[in-house]
């Protein structure tokens, strides 16, 4: 069968071959189609919103993205990027609702998800504390808005201040004020009511326990003692969240 190209007759009479028009009509398409996925192929500039700001840095602190970045004093602390601490470094963070989150030496902590309630609280927090020792003071939202997770544990704060120490094979949480509820992966719970109160929670051949003390085996105290202001608590001074250009930016606009 043979398909003769579409024709168009006009108004003189004569017949115009039109199919040319549309194959480069076609063609022209199909190439902006490929510039446009050239472009995105590339990391795109996305927006970042601001949910906290460093408050104390002390020798090497860096947000990790695609290159180790340094944070300084005033820098902002950016929804779902990753913070690092380097041998003998600490640093002190306040979110936008004057959580106070502070990192000791070679500590590593990820804000996994933030929503924000309105621009003074969160109605959902998640911090992830994947390996050294913090402190987390809570700030103005329901103390039910945070999650914090270490690799054994899930932490249901109840406020007010908590030591967290994560390490490999070992998690502690030590109740400074307040109250909290840790779980181990396993699904045991122990309660802490009273300041002092430890839950301890291993692994060892694969088998996840948990146990309470009321004799802490360690706390962030020295951890204060060894850096200036790390463990004093700040407001947020400008509490409003503020977008912020991703820390990988390279100028590209994907047009989407």
């Amino acid at each position: 069968m043979i398909i003769w190209p579409h024709r168009k007759r006009a108004r003189s009479g004569t017949i115009r071959d039109t199919s040319i028009g549309c194959e480069m009509n076609f063609r022209l398409l199909f190439f902006s189609t490929l510039l446009s996925a050239a472009f995105c192929a590339a990391p795109c500039a996305q927006a970042q919103t601001r949910v906290g700001e460093a408050v104390v840095i002390q020798n090497e602190v860096v947000r990790v993205a695609a290159t180790a970045t340094p944070i300084s004093v005033g820098d902002s602390m950016l929804r779902d990027e990753t913070v690092r601490t380097g041998a003998d470094s600490a640093a002190r963070f306040v979110m936008a609702d004057s959580t106070n989150l502070s990192l000791g030496p070679s500590a590593t902590l990820k804000l996994d998800r933030t929503v924000f309630n309105d621009e003074h609280s969160y109605r959902d927090v998640a911090i992830r504390m994947t390996t050294g020792a913090f402190r987390f003071v809570t700030g103005h939202s329901e103390k039910t808005a945070y999650k914090i997770t270490t690799p054994l544990a899930t932490i249901g704060v109840r406020g007010t201040t908590l030591d967290i120490l994560s390490q490999r094979g070992r998690s502690i949480v030590v109740l400074q004020d307040g109250a909290a509820s840790v779980c181990a992966l396993s699904f045991q719970c122990v309660q802490l009511t009273q300041p002092g109160d430890t839950a301890i929670i291993t692994s060892t051949g694969g088998k996840v326990g948990i146990a309470k003390s009321n004799t802490p085996p360690w706390t962030f105290a020295a951890t204060c003692a060894a850096s200036a202001g790390l463990c004093s608590i700040n407001q947020y001074a400008d509490a409003s969240p503020a977008i912020t250009p991703a820390v990988h930016d390279d100028g590209m606009l994907c047009g989407r």
